[in-house]
């Protein structure tokens, strides 16, 4: 995993937007930090695929905006990660539906941020994705976990009817040999995306509250985050956790 505090050179990022305004108000922004600079705009998908290919191992982090002409978004950032997977991607929207987040965050992109986000969340989301974590807006958080509820969780083991489980929703666990949880470790990550409190996760797997907390510091550590909100996203991006 990348450490910002062990780099060497600036974040080098590209705005994709088709909006020059916008562009340049987060070109000031960004090129105001010592630790990244802009070095690339492009106004639509295919040129900013186009531009990453002429600049390729220079470009960090693109800035992606979700409605562009010509080609979307989500096709660029689809494209852009197949030929170039190293490259972080942040989409830019202004829709705060959960169906948005998921489908970019298929596609590849690390990071999903609504437009009227302030400074500090675009700074907080550029060193985020850079170090190796994914980066969603507070705004679109909530729902995000919401939808969760409703998805099917994989897990080694095999598939789990939810009828013959303490857990109480659909999901179901499908094989992932891919995946560093454990069975136990995966039934945590179903209730912790459903919101639920370590108490609470314990009395629905009949484990105590401490069990809990070592398996969440556990599937924390595993995925390498800070957060259960990563956690959950880390999975959904790794094909650990489908729709």
């Amino acid at each position: 995993m990348d450490n910002l505090g062990n780099r060497t050179s600036k974040v080098k990022l590209i705005l994709a937007d088709d909006h020059q305004l916008f562009r340049e108000g987060m070109k000031r922004i960004i090129n105001m930090e010592d630790d990244m600079v802009v070095i690339g705009e492009a106004g639509d998908g295919i040129q900013v695929v186009e531009l990453c290919n002429e600049m390729q191992s220079e470009v960090d982090v693109v800035l992606m905006d979700i409605n562009m002409p010509i080609e979307n978004g989500v096709m660029a950032t689809e494209k852009l990660k197949m030929i170039f997977p190293n490259i972080k991607v942040i989409i830019l929207s202004i829709h705060d539906d959960e169906s948005y987040v998921f489908e970019t965050l298929r596609k590849g992109a690390s990071g999903y941020l609504l437009k009227d986000m302030e400074a500090e969340s675009l700074l907080d989301a550029i060193r985020s994705v850079v170090s190796g974590y994914a980066y969603i807006h507070p705004k679109v958080t909530g729902k995000l976990i919401n939808q969760l509820r409703r998805m099917t969780y994989l897990d080694e083991r095999g598939i789990i009817d939810a009828s013959q489980t303490t857990l109480e929703s659909n999901a179901k666990f499908i094989p992932a040999p891919t995946s560093p949880l454990t069975k136990r470790e995966s039934e945590v990550l179903v209730l912790m995306s459903e919101g639920k409190s370590n108490k609470t996760i314990g009395e629905y797997l009949f484990i105590s509250e401490k069990t809990v907390k070592n398996h969440v510091s556990s599937i924390l550590q595993k995925l390498e985050v800070d957060d259960r909100t990563q956690a959950v996203i880390i999975s959904i991006k790794n094909g650990w956790v489908t729709l």
